[in-house]
């Protein structure tokens, strides 16, 4: 073997797209492998779910399509954006009517907050946490649906799905809403941040149900 396919050989052994030099177990999640290309495709799902979820009520489905285009990415699928704008168009109706409900809460949500704000509100201190704790509840449930939603499990059965997810690993949900504050305080910060905050949570949506857990002593 020469240089030349020397190189090739140890670079399909590193981003898992070819057989491995030495005897081993084949990468678990070879797309991760790449860090630099990993967070390149990061950057282009935050802008891919960032376009699609503009009118906000798409904001549901933007996610669901970017985190399944990150999961294929990681495990060394096809990912090609045809899948992700076919993700999109599958789940779109479904997803505005979540999109709809979530927007509806979270505005009530902000608008108590403003309320309690103004000091029309007795205990207005605690109505603002209130306020702020179900905002970051709301984002978490939206990133949960996102990532539980498929074509064959549609918005319905995610929706069914939720509540089981959540009581099956209550430190990954606990995940999910840093991950939405992560979002919002970066957004809030600096508007342009949102396309890498909203990609980097996507793939924290990916991670947070296969990462390494403590198992219970027998």
């Amino acid at each position: 073997m020469d240089r030349k396919q020397l190189r090739a050989a140890r670079r399909a052994d590193r981003d898992g797209s070819g057989p491995t030099l030495d005897e081993r177990e084949p990468a678990r999640f070879p797309g991760a492998a790449a860090k630099l290309a990993l967070f390149g495709e990061v950057l282009m799902a935050g802008m891919l779910i960032t376009l699609v979820s503009l009118p906000i009520v798409t904001l549901p489905i933007a996610l669901a399509a970017g985190i399944r285009h990150l999961r294929r990415y990681v495990i060394a699928e096809g990912s090609p954006l045809s899948e992700f704008w076919l993700d999109v168009r599958r789940g779109l109706a479904g997803g505005v009517l979540v999109g709809f409900g979530a927007s509806a809460l979270a505005a009530i949500l902000a608008f108590d907050i403003l309320l309690a704000r103004s000091g029309a509100l007795p205990g207005g201190a605690a109505i603002e946490v209130i306020g702020w704790a179900g905002l970051a509840a709301v984002g978490a449930a939206i990133f949960g649906l996102a990532g539980l939603w498929s074509p064959e499990l549609g918005w319905r059965g995610a929706v069914r799905a939720l509540p089981a997810s959540i009581g099956a690993d209550l430190l990954g949900a606990l995940y999910l809403v840093a991950a939405a504050v992560f979002v919002g305080v970066l957004t809030w910060a600096l508007l342009p941040l949102v396309i890498p905050a909203i990609g980097c949570a996507a793939l924290a949506v990916v991670a947070i149900p296969v990462r390494p857990r403590r198992r219970a002593a027998h």
